[in-house]
């Protein structure tokens, strides 16, 4: 008797942690049962990817999604609609910019039950630490948070404050105890703020006034700061989104005498330079900044080396009127979770030839694996049946009407990738197809094993 599958994907290229093999593989339950040459049997579903490539599914590690209490800007079911149809599979929200943010579990609830009600997609909440809020970490490690945010200067929230140095130095001693990642926004405030408040007193507003304010030795500093702080403490630490080289090279050294510190970064960085923003405008601001032509060169360099951890979006969507004005004044954020992996397969595999095998850990199995989140990220046996059916070399140029996003708006519209996302299967459902959403939200919580 044969057996009888919920999904059997054939004859597609696995994007496997060993290499790409072509092979079938069937999910039975949600999970990943079968990956063979030819699977017999039959299968509920079954998915024809002669000619297409099978990614395990993304998921993007640093989101802001800002529901509840800024849907103005953005909602879980609109973001996580962007984030499958960009071949996502799983997100975590960071703890602000919601309102309330993510400080204690009152708040976090709040949030469960929106992602319950409306995430299309899995989802991981980030908790927030900041000078009020020692005393709830334990609640919110509880709850089951990933892993705890926080901002070595203005996090542009003024309700989300700022970690000082004490906070930092017993926040991680918590945090090294209750055995929690801290992710840090690496930017030297004392620094930032001065150098952004004397551009304004002489109404310098330019985006080379804000790359001025904002230049990298503001962030090789504090990764260096900080870097002492996880050295003393063991607390474990994530330099969230970094844009320097020479920060990297500082948790890379870091990590060789034994601190566990490691590092994302977000395409913008990779893709992007400053030439790029000045040309594009305020629609490409971001903190920290995008760097110049010679320092995106030696990032991909870092990205060869290995030395990236995992790439996200730092999707930071805002209302548009926020964007309105002087470049040092407006909202710094981009939009970009749906773009993610397009683009990696565009300037990554296609221009640099990065092997489809290390997009694949860097937008997926990587990031599971910080987090301790069982089951994700990787085309295995036992594995989340979680694949991202992609045409590796079909191109198609991205028009604002292909966004999901409540806002319209991202710097990578015009642009032409190579690599498109023609299918989004979650635990075995197809969640995206053709251009569409074709699911209700299914998204579950995910809890890491800590």
């Amino acid at each position: 008797m044969s057996k009888r599958y919920d999904l059997i994907i054939r004859q597609g290229m696995l994007v496997c942690p060993d290499g790409v093999k072509k092979a079938d593989v069937a999910v039975d339950d949600e999970r990943i049962v079968e990956i063979a040459e030819e699977i017999s049997g039959e299968a509920k579903e079954t998915i024809d990817a002669s000619g297409n490539y099978v990614f395990p599914g993304a998921t993007d590690g640093h989101v802001h999604f800002n529901d509840p209490g800024r849907t103005e800007w953005e909602t879980i079911a609109t973001g996580s609609n962007a984030l499958a149809a960009g071949g996502g599979v799983a997100y975590f929200d960071m703890p602000l910019n919601c309102n309330p943010c993510t400080l204690d579990a009152k708040n976090f609830n709040n949030k469960l039950a929106v992602a319950q009600r409306d995430s299309l997609v899995d989802y991981g909440f980030w908790g927030g630490l900041t000078p009020k809020n020692l005393d709830k970490l334990e609640e919110l490690a509880e709850c089951g948070v990933v892993g705890f945010k926080a901002f070595s200067c203005f996090s542009g929230i003024t309700e989300f404050e700022r970690m000082d140095d004490y906070t930092a130095l017993v926040g991680m001693e918590k945090l090294a105890k209750l055995g929690y990642p801290l992710m840090v926004h690496c930017e030297n405030a004392e620094i930032v703020s001065a150098l952004t408040a004397q551009a304004l007193a002489n109404n310098k507003t330019t985006v080379r006034d804000y790359f001025a304010a904002h230049s990298p030795i503001t962030e090789i500093e504090n990764v260096s700061r900080m870097i002492s702080y996880a050295e003393e403490t063991g607390c474990k630490l994530i330099i969230a989104h970094v844009s320097t080289a020479r920060a990297v090279e500082l948790v890379t050294q870091a990590r060789n005498r034994g601190v566990d510190v490691s590092c994302e970064t977000i395409g913008h960085y990779l893709i992007l330079t400053d030439d790029d923003v000045e040309r594009m405008g305020t629609v490409a601001k971001c903190s920290p900044p995008i760097r110049d032509a010679q320092n995106q060169t030696k990032m991909w360099g870092k990205l060869f080396n290995g030395e990236f951890t995992f790439i996200s979006s730092d999707h930071s969507p805002c209302d548009p009127k926020l964007k309105d004005g002087e470049f040092l004044k407006v909202w710094g954020g981009i939009s970009a979770c749906q773009t993610t992996l397009s683009s990696l397969l565009t300037h990554g595999y296609h221009e640099r030839k990065v092997p489809l095998a290390d997009i694949a850990k860097l937008t997926a199995q990587n990031v599971n694996e910080v987090f301790k989140i069982p089951g994700k990220g990787k085309i295995a046996l036992g594995f989340d049946g979680d694949f991202a059916l992609v045409d590796l070399n079909q191109e198609f140029t991205l028009q604002a009407e292909d966004l999901f996003y409540k806002h319209k708006a991202s710097p990578y519209v015009g642009s032409t990738f190579r690599g498109n996302i023609i299918q989004t299967i979650l635990r075995g459902k197809t969640i995206f197809k053709d251009g569409k959403v074709v699911s209700k939200p299914i998204g579950k919580h995910l809890r890491p094993l800590v």
